[in-house]
């Protein structure tokens, strides 16, 4: 019986698999931006899905073609096509979904940065992703007033001044997205700070775009003084390719700790067995799960929330079936709480 890897690898076309090993830039520029032409290649039909041209304009679609070639074709419950597919139920006005579910914004001591818990603070480094999740829960920040080259001198700034910050994550958007260039010279700044111990980076393009971990991104994360964390984001075992193993193995022989954070999305991963493969197949990867997160609740993602209660026993069915490293902390952010709030 082929493994799952096997019978992904055989899902690929040829010119996926030079894609991913092109420049990651020139994957970035060339992901589809038309949901249109993501249909075509899986030979599905626009109207059967409820495909939403005002919900596209909404929020841009984009998605990475090496990304999208992990997609079955002729299926419309494709658990990575619901992921990204913008879709008419985007439109409706749901009770208690907002523009900032997460209190990013009252937490920003200076644009661009927010300190919501002891001892860590965040940076905003772009508004940049590599694909456009549906579900995001930054998909209305407004990254024009937040990003740039002076908001981050003053972020910086603010965080000179605050001794009680241990820890710097890097966020977005995705700031896989900059070159490693800047990213090396962002990460020496932040290492020049004498009460930083750690570097935290969130990103999804490891996932999306594995051909994103070069020998310089490995370089600049592996060799500052803080230690380094990368934390991706994976909600279904179908993402985890041969190449995202392959990409991640140098970083965590470079001494990279390597953990992942899911959201529980229904019709993606809500069901016992899609997330203990899940999780099984991330330790496969050398990466441990860390967080699954509730859904935030932004405008236009009511269609991916699974209640606490569904939750809860999807949390127990894990529990059983796997060992106590293998099972996420189940969390919802809750703004102005001082900790992310455990659900089960």
């Amino acid at each position: 019986m082929q493994s799952l890897d096997q019978r992904r690898a055989c899902m690929i076309p040829r010119s996926a698999h030079k894609l991913e090993s092109a420049d990651w830039q020139i994957a970035l520029r060339d992901a589809y931006t038309q949901p249109a032409e993501l249909l075509a290649l899986l030979g599905l039909e626009a109207a059967a899905l409820g495909l939403s041209d005002a919900a596209a304009r909404s929020f841009a679609f984009r998605v990475p073609r090496a990304y999208a070639a992990l997609m079955q074709h002729g299926d419309p419950h494709d658990p990575l096509l619901r992921q990204v597919l913008p879709v008419a139920a985007e439109l409706r006005q749901t009770r208690g979904y907002v523009s900032d579910p997460v209190g990013d914004l009252a937490a920003q001591p200076q644009p661009g940065l927010l300190h919501k818990y002891q001892g860590r603070a965040l940076l905003v480094v772009t508004g940049a992703c590599a694909i456009h999740c549906r579900y995001c829960f930054r998909r209305e920040f407004p990254y024009g007033e937040a990003v740039g080259s002076a908001r981050l001198d003053a972020a910086l700034l603010a965080l000179a001044a605050a001794p009680d910050i241990e820890e710097v994550i890097l966020s977005g958007g995705d700031p896989l997205t900059l070159r490693d260039e800047r990213l090396a010279n962002l990460v020496a700044r932040v290492a020049a700070l004498p009460q930083v111990r750690r570097l935290r980076v969130h990103s999804r393009l490891a996932v999306t775009l594995p051909s994103r971990i070069t020998p310089a991104l490995i370089r600049w994360l592996s060799s500052t003084r803080l230690a380094p964390v990368l934390v991706v984001h994976a909600n279904h075992a179908h993402e985890l390719t041969a190449e995202f193993a392959r990409a991640l193995a140098p970083l965590r022989a470079a001494g990279v700790t390597l953990l992942n954070q899911s959201v529980l999305l229904r019709g993606v991963n809500d069901s016992p067995e899609v997330l203990v493969a899940l999780s099984r197949r991330l330790h496969d990867c050398g990466v441990l799960p860390y967080y699954l997160h509730a859904l935030d609740r932004v405008r236009g993602t009511a269609h991916f929330a699974v209640s606490t209660r569904r939750a809860r026993l999807l949390l127990h069915a894990l529990r059983q079936a796997l060992p106590g490293y293998l099972v996420p902390r189940f969390v919802r952010e809750i703004p102005g709480a001082a900790f992310k709030v455990p659900l089960g």
